[in-house]
């Protein structure tokens, strides 16, 4: 057997090691999802990987992001940025709607 069908993948099970709760970005590696519901540390949960999202992001000069552009997390600020920082923030998808330098949010589809 080279491939088996398990699930549609708009979605992917996952057991946190701490509690989440619903919309907390999860980084695994270069795999980002959101959390769609308040998960318990060791629960079964799931994680959103596609879809359209508004994110938080960074904010105040050069931090505009144009429609269209990549989008990465900056795990340590927990914000959407369009840097990817030599690697240290993790693509999570582009932009759909223009957001300003003093826009605290940013619509965002998920796509790795």
């Amino acid at each position: 057997m080279n491939a088996r069908y398990v699930q549609r993948g708009e979605s992917i099970d996952h057991i946190p090691g701490s509690d989440m709760g619903a919309g907390d970005v999860i980084v695994q590696g270069e795999l980002v999802g959101i959390a769609k519901l308040d998960v318990k540390a060791n629960e079964l949960g799931s994680l959103a990987v596609t879809g359209v999202f508004e994110m938080s992001k960074a904010t105040g000069a050069s931090t505009a992001i144009p429609v269209g552009t990549k989008v990465y997390w900056d795990v340590a600020e927990k914000v959407a940025k369009v840097d990817a920082e030599s690697g240290a923030n993790k693509l999570i998808g582009k932009a759909v709607k223009a957001a300003a330098d003093a826009d605290e949010t940013v619509l965002v589809r998920l796509s790795q």
